[in-house]
Parts: structure tokens; sequence; C-alpha cells
């Protein structure tokens, strides 16, 4: 039986690939961190019935020692890299530890597999927030990086990281630059989950408007469950490479949001509200991936449309919000 260590079990990917490394029969490991609200930390793998299929257990991203310990005692034959500070927003207020957790936390865990199991095959979780200021109308994994926030920035520094450490030390090491992919288990703060959740609330009478900032950027988006199908393929390669890992469509946000009111047989115009505090500092206005590369050597093909993504997603939020009025 295969062993696999997830860093980030406890968010959306990770419980996404939890599900589908327990399918394929792994033995199942994840890193969790100290916290204070640690009776909240399984509720997407409850909510993906998972919970007692995984074993978690203590580290930190920002602590070699611990994440020495936790490969020495799992021995995984795979570690998928999906911890970090992952809201751009919040990069921008706490720049420090987005790089220390994002950026220098991917370091840490490849330094941690080098030393303690370095047959292991490791995947990083790259984004395509580092694409920034884009180069090319269409991204691939040639294109120029140009990242655009603290987040982006940090993201680079793992990618990079993850490139050297294949080159100077022969590790299996990959990394997935993966576009926007959602899903029900999306952060509130997230933008897609933030229109689901006031959509559901709207249509149930439980608010009356949706504040965002700018909803003319564009975004290539996929459903995190097609995703983490590809960091598992990258992993089952004779040869360790980077991938983009994308849909090939851009929408707007303002589009995405017509969707999900759209859904509920509402009117957008209605309850949209545009809040200028929410605009981030550098925008990042248009991303669109190119997965050639993904579907010709993985076999890799996104399944699921934007707009049954967005219906599942407000669906969700409606059944939850029903459950608490």
């Amino acid at each position: 039986m295969k062993k696999a260590l997830i860093t980030g079990i406890t968010g959306q990917d990770g419980a996404y690939l939890a599900q589908l490394l327990h399918q394929k029969g792994y033995e199942v490991h994840g890193l969790v961190r100290r916290s204070s609200t640690t009776d909240v930390n399984d509720l997407r793998l409850r909510w993906l019935g998972i919970v007692d299929d995984v074993t978690l257990v203590d580290g930190d991203l920002s602590d070699l020692s611990s994440l020495m310990r936790v490969v020495r005692s799992v021995q995984p034959d795979e570690v998928y890299n999906l911890a970090a500070q992952s809201f751009v927003k919040t990069s921008w207020q706490q720049p420090l530890l987005t790089g220390a957790v994002t950026g220098l936390g991917c370091a840490n865990v490849l330094e941690a597999v080098r030393i303690e199991k370095p047959d292991a095959r490791f995947y990083q979780a790259s984004s395509s927030e580092m694409y920034g200021l884009i180069q090319e109308p269409m991204q691939s994994e040639t294109t120029p990086f140009y990242p655009r926030s603290p987040y982006a920035a940090a993201k680079l520094y793992g990618h990079w990281m993850t490139v050297n450490y294949r080159e100077s030390f022969g590790l299996h090491a990959s990394s997935g630059i993966l576009f926007n992919h959602e899903s029900p288990l999306r952060g509130i703060e997230f933008v897609t989950r933030k229109v689901t959740d006031s959509v559901a609330r709207i249509k149930l009478g439980l608010g009356h408007e949706l504040r965002l900032g700018n909803i003319d950027a564009k975004r290539d988006w996929g459903h995190a469950r097609d995703y983490v199908k590809a960091m598992w393929l990258m992993l089952q390669q004779d040869v360790a490479d980077d991938y983009v890992v994308a849909t090939g469509r851009t929408v707007t946000v303002r589009d995405m949001c017509r969707i999900a009111f759209d859904h509920v047989g509402l009117s957008m115009d209605k309850h949209l509200v545009i809040d200028p505090n929410l605009f981030r500092p550098a925008e990042v206005d248009v991303l669109l991936g190119n997965p050639g590369k993904a579907k010709a050597k993985l076999g890799w093909e996104p399944e699921t449309t934007l707009e049954a993504m967005i219906q599942e997603m407000v669906d969700a939020d409606l059944k939850r919000l029903a459950g608490v009025r």
C-alpha cells in the first residue's frame, strides 16, 4: 500500500486530494498545525465523509524539525505540499508571514524530504498568480512570471526551489501551476464562494446585497475535484516536470456572478454593489492558462464546466444556510 503525506489536508485541495488517494487505496497522512479551533479543522474532510480514513499528524511548515520528524515517521511514497497562506488580499496585510509559510515553507518541506526520504515523489502547489502582469495572452509553462502580490512572489520562490531541488539533488519534484479552482469547499473569503454564499443568502432572505471590488477581472476557473487528479498524475510520471493546469477558458467575475444569480432566478443588477475598498493594490487583470502539456503528457482533461461548478456551489450554500435558519 502506498503512503501519501499531504500538507494543507484540511483545505479545499487537500480534502479532495485525500479523497482521491483514499479511493485509490493509499494510506493517507495529513499535516495539521496546532490552532485554538481544532474542532473545525476537519470540516472539509467531514463534508466529504473521509475524516476517519486519514491520519492527521502535528507539524508546521515554518518548523523544519517537525517536518523532518513527520517524514521520518510516515516514510511517505508521495508528498503533496498544498499548505500555504493562500489568500491574496491577506498577503498584503501579512507579507512576511506569507513569505515564511508560502515560500520558505515549501523549501522546508523539500529539505525534510531530501534528508529523510529522498526517494519520495514531491508535488508543489504553484499558482497562476505567479504570472501576474501577464507577458503572453495565454500562459504556459514557458511564459515569464511577473508576480503582483506578496502571495505570488512567495509562490514563485517555492516554485523555483522545487525546480532547484529537482535539478540539484535529483528529487522527483514536480510543480502544478494551477489556475483558479473552486468548489463547495472553497473558503468563504475567496470571490467565487463569497458570490455563491451571498446569492444563497439573498435567495433565502438572509441578505440583500453582494459587495465586490473589480468585477471586470478575468479568470480561468476550474473545479478543484478535477485539478487534484492532475496533481496525482504528475507524480505517476517517470520524469518529474512542471505543468499548467487550467481550462483554457477565461470569464469575468461579472459573468461568474451572473451565472450564480441566474441559477436561483434573481436579477444580479438589483443586488450587486461595487466597493472601491475591495480593489487590490495591484490588480491581475487577466489569467488564461494553456493546459496543452498536461493534456498531452498526463492525459488530463477538466471535466466540470464553470456553469456546473457555480451551480453546485450555490446549491451547497443554499443547503448549508437552510440548515441554520
